[in-house]
């Protein structure tokens, strides 16, 4: 299934979350993203019914095995191409902005090129 940018930058957010947090509510995501709640809700709600996310009784979001596949490819990519481009000479902050826009259209060809050279 191929899932749209959005339900990508939903997994990518969820996996940094994590990181950061002990859990991950759909607040958090809404607060970190700059939507609003209802939004994240139904968001997280598709996810879950097509298996990328588990929604906790307590609320709390995790990533199933194939979300986090998900979100670590597409978090991979944002970091490559973030470095890759700050390289050729883009401020970190535009860097940011135009990876998290390439991240999900570059092909799989030429991401392992590019991330060959940044390594």
């Amino acid at each position: 299934m191929k899932l749209y940018e959005s339900a990508e930058d939903y997994l990518e957010r969820i996996l940094v979350l994590s990181k950061e947090h002990e859990s991950v509510r759909a607040i958090d995501i809404a607060h970190d993203m700059g939507f609003s709640k209802p939004s994240v809700s139904v968001a997280m709600h598709k996810l879950e019914d097509n298996g990328y996310i588990k929604i906790e009784d307590d609320g709390s979001i995790v990533l199933t095995k194939s979300g986090r596949d998900v979100a670590e490819n597409v978090y991979d990519r944002h970091v490559t191409l973030t470095k890759a481009l700050v390289k050729i000479g883009v401020s970190e902050e535009q860097a940011k902005i135009d990876a998290c826009k390439i991240e999900h259209d570059i092909s799989e060809e030429t991401f392992k090129a590019i991330k060959k050279q940044v390594k």
